[in-house]
């Protein structure tokens, strides 16, 4: 996807402008804003501009950045409040002109479930990755303390342990760019205090409310947010799918992007194709939708097993039977189809 296929605007939160841009053709599909972005350095990235036009597949991708952030407003003061975070991306939503899906990754996923939460009206589909539902669970107290002071005083030293954090199977190269990247998008001052609002961030009390078709995927061995969280946030969300992914990079457009792209894809269309061919639960026994409801909160064969008390190669078979009669390759897209077809 060439860089020139990028078209960016602008609009107003309040009184501030926020830069937003779009890809592709098709229903909006809007990608919530990270801790630290830029529209037009992202764009550089040839793996963003490779998972941008996995995900964004028959859909107009809209990504923004938050104000005082990347292109919005760099001069001017950092929002750090969530009502703020929730502000700039209404604006956008707004913007984007119609009832659109949400796709919210790591802090950006407290924006978008709070936005899901207060206007369902608005929301088609809701997708979070590496999320989590309180900030002050990601680390202990000692080191969000100890990474915020570092990245205030020493944001040269900070920018690189967030690279190390966020991207640990990049090669010392592409390390070295992100460092770049976090420095040309955040000032220290901007950096300490965006981090220490994502740690502040508690949407907890707003995730029971939500109703709007959910997926929640989070890779098992993330290191900057633990994979318990993605857990919980799933838990916490009536109806919501949660797709355990391997792997150790935050980055959805690093590492097995295609392993994460698949479910999100299927969870995009499987909405649409229900409403064409009609919901196939009459094809599910009782059994079979009792183990898909397992395969939808990520158990295994085994644990499957054990809740249902069945041997594993019987829990495997009726996978494989679910699989086959709705038409899917994989547990997740299982998983994700059920969700949008209403089987859960």
């Amino acid at each position: 996807m060439p860089e020139q296929d990028q078209a960016v605007r602008f609009t107003d939160a309040g009184d501030r402008p926020v830069a937003w841009a779009t890809t592709g053709a098709g229903p909006p599909l809007v990608v919530g804003s990270w801790w630290c972005g830029h529209l037009e350095l992202d764009w550089r990235n040839a793996l963003f501009r490779r998972f941008s036009g996995l995900l964004g597949d028959h859909f107009t991708l809209v990504r923004y950045d938050r104000p005082g952030v990347g292109m919005s407003d760099p001069a001017g003061p950092l929002i750090t409040s969530l009502a703020d975070e929730v502000a700039a991306l209404s604006a956008v939503v707004d913007a984007a002109g119609e009832k659109v899906t949400l796709f919210g990754g790591s802090s950006g996923g407290c924006a978008a479930m709070a936005y899901a939460a207060a206007h369902p009206d608005r929301v088609e589909r809701l997708v979070l990755y590496g999320s989590y539902a309180r900030g002050t669970e990601i680390a202990t107290a000692d080191a969000r303390d100890s990474l915020v002071t570092l990245v205030g005083r020493h944001w040269g030293v900070g920018s690189r342990v967030f690279a190390d954090l966020f991207l640990p199977t990049a090669t010392p190269a592409e390390r070295d760019e992100f460092v770049r990247f976090q420095r040309a998008g955040l000032t220290a001052e901007k950096a300490e205090r965006s981090l220490a609002a994502v740690y502040a961030f508690d949407v907890r009390d707003r995730l029971a409310t939500i109703t709007v078709p959910t997926l929640v995927l989070h890779r098992r061995d993330d290191r900057a947010i633990p994979f318990a969280l993605g857990q919980d946030v799933a838990a916490r969300i009536p109806g919501a799918t949660f797709v355990p992914l391997d792997g150790t990079d935050h980055l959805p457009w690093r590492g097995d992007v295609e392993a994460l792209v698949r479910p999100v894809r299927e969870f995009l269309g499987a909405g649409r194709r229900a409403r064409r061919a009609g919901s196939p639960r009459h094809e599910l026994s009782d059994r079979e939708l009792d183990v898909l409801r397992l395969v939808a909160q990520g158990l295994s064969d085994q644990e499957i097993a054990r809740r249902l008390g069945i041997s594993a190669h019987t829990a495997h078979r009726h996978v494989s039977n679910i699989r086959g009669k709705l038409g899917v390759t994989s547990r997740a897209a299982a998983a994700a189809h059920a969700a949008t077809a209403g089987l859960l």
